[in-house]
């Protein structure tokens, strides 16, 4: 193991937040579903149906990253995607009773990912969600202020590039 005392902070962060999507995907493929799936199955069940383009800047990915999420969640029963009555191009997705229980099934996955509890540190959740806001702010408020310009805030969203939609407190 390399030593760990001589990186960098974000060299830690980057490498720990690989190491963890790699994990819960390893966990999840019995399930049927991605780490990238669960957290799109979480905000649909949230916040109910919505467009692709509003799932994508809630969830700060790119639309055509979320098409590619979507289309694999449909594949396998978890969403369903419905022409949007509001605007034909776009279509409304929201989570099936298949995607209810793959969620709750990666919540236990998600509890036991690490040994010890060391991913629900109350210290370590403000401390990402502090890095978050601070680095992602600038990026967000700009992406969404150049989406709402091209498409008004309509359509399935292929180009927007991101949301300003606030981090969970």
């Amino acid at each position: 193991m390399p030593d760990l005392e001589q990186w960098p902070t974000g060299r830690l962060l980057t490498t720990a937040a690989r190491l963890v999507e790699h994990a819960w995907n390893e966990r999840l493929v019995d399930i049927g579903v991605t780490h990238a799936g669960v957290i799109a199955l979480g905000v649909l069940e949230d916040q109910g149906a919505m467009t692709q383009a509003s799932l994508a800047q809630i969830v700060r990915v790119q639309a055509q990253t979320m098409g590619k999420t979507l289309s694999r969640l449909e594949s396998r029963g978890h969403v369903t995607r419905v022409r949007n009555d509001l605007d034909r191009r776009s279509h409304m997705v929201s989570i099936s009773p298949a995607g209810r229980r793959v969620l709750e099934a990666s919540a236990d996955i998600e509890r036991t990912l690490v040994p010890g509890g060391g991913l629900i540190s109350e210290e370590l959740r403000n401390h990402l969600k502090a890095v978050i806001r601070e680095l992602g702010a600038p990026r967000w408020s700009s992406a969404a202020a150049g989406v709402a310009s091209r498409d008004g805030g309509a359509g399935d969203g292929s180009d927007a590039t991101g949301p300003a939609a606030p981090v969970p407190g």
